[in-house]
């Protein structure tokens, strides 16, 4: 596309002059520059004021022949850009972001690696081995492929398993990026970390709660349904268990004890610095609500989950504390619902979002369309192969995989 009418900072702010095309001043603000991507009016992480190397600082990638990036989607199953600066093609293998297809990618890692998997149970997401797109297609998994050459973007989608290597020196920009559309993504993303006990880049409940808060921000029906539903089984989740575990025994001690309140405007390094003390003590998830301790440790925590695996010690000698009273959770539920009725009631969508001129093709797009479209990755050998010269493998071979260490890692 031609993004000189497309995702430039001037172009939300009409009372500054639009930068020409080309120039410095339009790369320093133009949101295709991976700097700035993670700071856009519709991306979640423009919250997040601390800098995450890979999150929402951009990595750069320097390739060899034959260097590779391993199997894996992204942290938190966001949204990644990735910007081919110089040297030669990289490529890309894609399976699809759906359940289907990403469950299949795990079968097949269980399956060929299932001695690995037993001792790493989350290999998936230590981006240490890569296999042929042959076997994900063997078995069913959709797989689709791309060649990345200088000057274009690739963009992967939540969840999506990604994987492929360079033909050669080369250097590539990384960043991920996360839309208001995301947050069905973000709570299976969250599920998941809870059940290995691998702690999360940033805390979910408190990125959709500082999404609540900016409620004003929100710009269509369609996300506001999204949070309000997330927002709902959060408070409902929460105050299920708060009643439970007080009714078991457990001493609400939240009237008694002044704990600081959740800062809810951005996510920045004091709050991050905080919110890493009380990660739980079994599954890591940070307890942004309430969070549940006990006499013997002056510094374990627990989630309402998992309270019973803390410690050994009687119940009657467990204490809850809690940051985020029904009252406020109720009140940003509240506020949310508010929007979407405003949205609603608003003669159309485009009043509470910016309008851009038609996006125009750039020179050479069509062509590429032709050239570099999504195919389906074939599985045929090259030259013909008679059946007895091929060698049969067992699911437990390792030898049809490649572990890769992540030190000499390349994307």
């Amino acid at each position: 596309v031609n993004s000189s009418n497309f995702l430039s900072q001037s172009s939300v702010h009409d009372d500054l002059a639009e930068p020409a095309f080309g120039s410095d001043d339009y790369y320093k603000e133009t949101f295709w520059n991976l700097n700035n991507i993670p700071n856009s009016p519709y991306s979640v992480l423009r919250h997040l004021k601390i800098g995450v190397n890979g999150i929402n600082v951009p990595w750069l990638y320097f390739g060899c022949l034959f260097s590779t990036f391993c199997w894996h989607n992204e942290d938190n199953y966001m949204y990644s850009i990735n910007y081919h600066h110089k040297g030669a093609p990289k490529q890309w293998y894609g399976v699809p972001g759906t359940k289907h297809d990403a469950d299949g990618v795990e079968q097949v890692f269980k399956k060929f690696l299932s001695i690995k998997m037993r001792d790493v149970p989350d290999l998936l997401h230590h981006i240490t081995t890569s296999f042929s797109p042959r076997l994900l297609q063997n078995e069913g998994v959709r797989v689709c492929k791309i060649l990345q050459k200088e000057g274009e973007f690739v963009i992967t989608f939540p969840r999506a398993f990604h994987g492929g290597f360079s033909f050669g020196p080369n250097v590539g920009e990384a960043v991920n990026f996360a839309l208001q559309d995301w947050i069905p993504h973000a709570v299976a993303a969250n599920e998941r970390y809870r059940s290995f006990g691998r702690p999360s880049v940033f805390s979910h409940d408190r990125l959709v709660y500082t999404m609540a808060h900016h409620y004003k921000e929100l710009r269509t029906k369609e996300i506001c349904h999204n949070l309000i539903q997330e927002l709902t089984r959060l408070k409902e989740e929460e105050l299920l268990l708060r009643k439970k575990l007080i009714s078991a025994g457990v001493r609400d001690v939240s009237g008694d004890v002044e704990l600081p309140p959740n800062r809810l405007d951005k996510l920045d390094d004091e709050s991050a610095d905080y919110d890493d003390k009380r990660l739980c003590h079994s599954c890591k998830h940070i307890c942004f609500f309430s969070a549940v301790c006990c006499e013997c440790s002056d510094s374990k925590v627990s989630c309402l989950r998992h309270s019973h695996y803390m410690c050994r010690c009687h119940i009657s000698r467990k204490f809850m504390l809690v940051w985020t009273p029904e009252e406020e959770m109720k009140d940003a539920i509240a506020n949310v619902r508010k929007r979407m009725s405003e949205l609603e009631g608003s003669n159309s969508q485009s009043q509470a979002v910016p309008t851009y001129e038609s996006l125009v093709d750039a020179p050479g797009t069509e062509k590429d369309r032709e050239e570099y479209k999504v195919l389906e990755v074939s599985v045929e050998p090259l030259c013909k192969i008679e059946d007895d010269a091929v060698p049969q493998l067992e699911s437990s071979d390792v030898s049809v995989c490649s572990s890769v260490e992540a030190s000499g890692t390349l994307a």
